[in-house]
């Protein structure tokens, strides 16, 4: 219905004369909002007051001029002025009506823009280093990515998801430096364990499986390792500077091929188990996509070639920096160091201009809310090799505080006493999971309550929400269970007499859905969505709660055409309810 008063304000203004609107103001889409009064109508529009300036009118003399303009359309049953110029539409009841009938129609696509229509869009999302299993804060980070991404295919963007597979750096080396030594002591062989180690015990299923499927190839003794070694922390040493040296002394001892198999086995392990996780919590990826590969395949030879070309680049003490500095960043920063090494920046620009050669117009990277520094330098790498800086959009991702009996939870990864993501979902179910992550906007902290979470009263919200998909069910049984049957074609012709106040907020509520979709994608915001369920449910249990102060608004009445016209309002509600879920990744219930 948006979409009707939006088309007719558009044409009104391209009725206005040559000289009372530029053309450039004549292309602006109109903005429409729904009134939060219902006394001001059911939608407003501030576009008099937009273009004022340009029609060198005052805004009411505009909203006039716009007002006699206005084609005649059945859906709108009046048009009036307000304030300082807003344009108020009120909408005739046949319109909801007309409105319910396509949620009837087209059921599970109703909300959903034609596929396709929109921006091709690479959303990046999670990317967890792969030196231990995902944990409660990625958990965050994969539910905002994949309800985004379903936001965004219904709003009818072209949506690819990927993960960056960070398997190249020093972590995924500390990472696999402490496999090896798990393993040596599956091999009976005590050996010194790295203070800045992972200590995590998901380590040793991936040791023991190097063990057994390898054997005693990888085998050293603890003497050999430890012969020479600095000290570690704990003995008055540096803790970085004690694990690359033990890591050092791995390659040393198993060579460049038996060092990169080690490596390759924990990664392997460690990716298995976070793709599974990942997977049975309704989250897919189009492509995992290897750091690794950048280098093979000449991505960041190409991103350098472009720096570089330009004159973006430059030497100083042996290594190449890119002057970051003229795009805006606060520093340079170095892309090769004097040894010949590639940095991680010179890693992340390159990927970047990867995502852009492969077609995608809009990218974006759902990340950590320490990277807020990271925005403005890969930008202004992008802009340096030629590429629009505005293409990349980064959504920062709050933290996550756990709470468990009142009490916060401490996480940590290395020292291996953080809660892992399949034991949140284990405890609390995929659906309260899944919910309660996107239950608050993204840049602001989550505390999740476990207890919340689990509880099955109305007071946990997706509870509320599925217990309302479930009563539309729940009708339908008592229906059959009294030998009654519904006719949707009379209960259709029928809904001009849904006329109590709580029918007709429910179809208010109902409708709004397409409205919620488009924002919600728009402002890469799911708790939009979140919201609005409540609402519709709240508005939901109101209407069928009607009946237990008022026979005569209960939904199963002896007469038929009215009875059908509330199955009918019932069933477009759950409808849209259960399209909402979904989009979440949370199911929707016949029964509770």
């Amino acid at each position: 219905m948006k979409a009707t008063i939006e088309r007719l304000v558009s044409q009104a203004l391209a009725r206005l004369p040559p000289d009372a609107l530029n053309e450039e103001a004549r292309k602006l889409p109109p903005e429409i909002e729904r009134t939060r009064d219902p006394k001001h109508g059911d939608y407003a529009s501030n576009v008099a007051m937009r273009h004022a300036r340009a029609a060198r009118m005052n805004p009411r003399a505009l909203a006039e001029a716009i007002i006699e303009a206005l084609p005649a359309d059945p859906a709108v049953t009046r048009v009036e002025i307000a304030g300082p110029g807003f344009i108020n539409f009120h909408l005739a009841p046949a319109a909801y009506h007309a409105e319910l009938g396509r949620v009837l129609d087209l059921k599970v696509a109703y909300g959903s823009r034609e596929p396709n229509s929109g921006e091709n869009v690479l959303l990046e999302f999670v990317s967890a280093n792969p030196t231990g299993p995902l944990h409660v804060g990625h958990g965050r980070h994969a539910a905002y990515g994949s309800v985004l991404g379903n936001l965004l295919k219904a709003a009818g963007h072209g949506v690819a998801r990927e993960f960056y597979v960070n398997d190249a750096g020093r972590q995924v080396d500390i990472m696999a430096v402490c496999v090896w030594l798990r393993y040596l002591e599956a091999c009976g062989e005590s050996v010194p364990f790295p203070s800045n180690g992972y200590k995590g015990e998901y380590l040793l299923p991936i040791a023991a499986a190097l063990r057994a499927s390898a054997g005693r190839a990888y085998f050293k003794s603890g003497a050999l390792i430890s012969a020479g070694l600095p000290a570690d922390e704990p003995a008055g040493g540096d803790k970085e500077v004690f694990v690359d040296a033990i890591i050092a002394r791995m390659r040393e001892l198993l060579g460049a091929e038996g060092f990169r198999a080690v490596v390759d086995h924990s990664l392997g392990g460690m990716l298995a188990d976070i793709r599974a996780d990942l997977a049975d919590m309704g989250v897919e990826f189009d492509r995992w996509y290897s750091e690794r590969s950048l280098a093979t395949s000449g991505a960041i030879d190409e991103a350098l070639r472009r720096l570089e070309s330009q004159g973006h680049t430059y030497r100083k003490d042996g290594a190449l920096w890119f002057r970051a500095t003229a795009f805006g960043d606060d520093e340079d920063r170095v892309v090769e160091r004097e040894n010949g090494v590639r940095t991680y920046f010179a890693s992340d620009i390159a990927y970047h201009l990867d995502k852009r050669l492969r077609g995608f117009r809009r990218l974006i990277d759902v990340l950590g809310a320490d990277h807020h520094g990271y925005v403005a330098r890969v930008r202004g790498g992008l802009q340096a090799m030629g590429e629009p800086p505005e293409s990349l959009e980064v959504c920062l991702i709050q933290l996550v505080n756990l709470f468990r009996a009142g009490q916060k939870v401490a996480m940590g990864k290395r020292e291996g006493n953080f809660v892992t993501l399949r034991q949140l979902r284990e405890e609390v179910g995929n659906d309260a999971a899944r919910f309660y992550y996107v239950m608050r906007s993204h840049d602001q902290q989550l505390d999740f309550d476990l207890e919340l979470a689990k509880r099955r009263t109305t007071e946990n919200p997706v509870f509320y929400i599925q217990y309302a998909h479930a009563r539309v069910a729940s009708v339908v049984r008592q229906l059959a269970e009294r030998g009654l049957v519904h006719e949707p074609a009379r209960g259709r012709a029928a809904l001009v007499r849904l006329i109590e106040p709580h029918e007709h907020r429910l179809i208010v509520a109902i409708t709004r859905y397409p409205e919620v979709i488009e924002l919600a994608a728009a402002t890469r915001a799911p708790h939009t969505l979140v919201n609005y369920l409540r609402e519709l449910a709240t508005e939901f249990h109101g209407a069928y709660s009607a009946g237990n102060e008022n026979p005569a608004h209960r939904v199963i009445v002896e007469d038929a055409e009215l009875r059908d016209a509330r199955l009918l309002l019932l069933e477009a509600a759950r409808q849209v309810i259960a399209n909402g879920l979904a989009l979440l990744g949370v199911s929707a219930p016949e029964t509770m």
